[in-house]
């Protein structure tokens, strides 16, 4: 059975978008990149929002020649090869290989194939993790914590959903940035 897992990057003040919906405020650099490149190797199927798609999707077509460094060309080829499920009332077509566009979120459809699936699934957008955790779904948290204060923008964790958590492990970057990896208790 495949975990459902949401990773976000998050700033000290639990913003994942600034107050322009920009996400460059984000601390990345060689050693996070390749954690981050390094997590998505188990990863079956992303399940998307249609924001969180949209920025995605450039690695459909991102260059993965030999000029890239070698955690780009690696991740690229990792998002190409995964499953994608995006929910979205508004996008009239998807613009990736191995994509499928749902309309509305259904919980169960998601049981499904975490029943059936051997690997691990991603979820990705904070309004769509939000209907997963209301549901139950919701197995793992990875964030990413950035030594940054947006003060204001989207929230990366739901005001409404109230759950119980066990932290697995953590880890400090050279930049500043900690991984926490938490479990849902159940």
């Amino acid at each position: 059975m495949a975990k459902l897992i949401y990773p976000v990057n998050v700033s000290l003040d639990g913003y994942m978008e600034d107050e322009r919906g920009d996400l460059d405020w984000s601390i990345s650099d060689d050693e996070t990149y390749a954690f981050w490149t390094g997590f998505q190797r188990t990863i079956g199927t992303y399940v998307y929002g249609r924001k969180m798609y949209e920025s995605m999707v450039y690695w459909e077509t991102a260059d993965a020649g030999a000029t890239q460094p070698e955690t780009t060309r690696e991740f690229a080829q990792i998002w190409r090869a995964a499953e994608k499920i995006v929910y979205s009332r508004t996008l009239p077509a998807a613009a990736s290989a191995k994509t499928k566009v749902e309309r509305e979120f259904d919980p169960d459809a998601i049981r499904r194939l975490k029943a059936s699936s051997e690997a691990d699934m991603t979820i990705g957008g904070p309004e769509l993790a939000a209907s997963a955790m209301s549901a139950g779904l919701l197995d793992e948290c990875h964030l990413l914590l950035n030594p940054i204060v947006l003060g204001g923008g989207k929230r990366a964790l739901p005001d409404s959903v109230r759950m119980r958590l066990e932290l697995l492990g953590e880890r400090r970057f050279r930049n500043g940035v900690v991984h926490l990896h938490y479990r849902v208790i159940v």
